[in-house]
């Protein structure tokens, strides 16, 4: 067989399922990495440094053990079911799942950002850790309010007229 050769028909086939499967199971690994940060937020209890500080790092374990890796896989897996199945190519439903990701990533990196600042929340004076943990709050909720518009996005594949070729 040459070396030149166009790929089989089965191993796109293959590479587009590959694709959406782990784009599935990331996106249910990033969705329970933040319902678990977010259920981390509401329920720490502040009254004990010793508590705080566990669940503080807790939380920070959760952001860089699953909710980054889990959101490089989604990033990843969406571009490579984007790029290998050419119906995507003009959908204009995918595309605005792909933009949509882009704000997701930069605020999944917001929330990272506040795991790793710690000591920060834990110096903090009470209404200046109220601040910081509603703003983290207020990012939790707006990035699952944008991973279920997304899912609402594939599921309904609304018709957008754009032309990308």
């Amino acid at each position: 067989m040459p070396t030149d050769a166009p790929p089989r028909p089965g191993a796109r086939r293959l590479w587009r399922h590959l694709a959406k499967v782990l784009h599935e199971v990331a996106s249910l690994g990033y969705g329970g990495a933040l319902t678990a940060c977010l259920l981390i937020n509401l329920r720490a209890d502040r009254s004990s440094p010793a508590v705080f500080r566990a669940a503080r790092e807790l939380f920070a374990a959760i952001a860089n053990g699953l909710l980054v890796p889990c959101m490089a896989g989604v990033v990843v897996s969406g571009l490579l079911a984007l790029a290998a199945a050419r119906g995507y190519l003009d959908a204009g439903w995918a595309w605005l799942k792909a933009l949509l990701g882009l704000s997701v990533f930069e605020a999944t990196l917001v929330v990272v950002g506040s795991a790793q600042r710690q000591a920060e929340l834990l110096a903090a004076a009470p209404d200046q850790l109220d601040a910081l943990l509603r703003a983290e709050r207020h990012t939790l909720v707006l990035l699952i309010g944008l991973s279920i518009v997304n899912i609402v996005l594939a599921v309904w594949r609304p018709k957008l007229a754009w032309r990308v070729r």
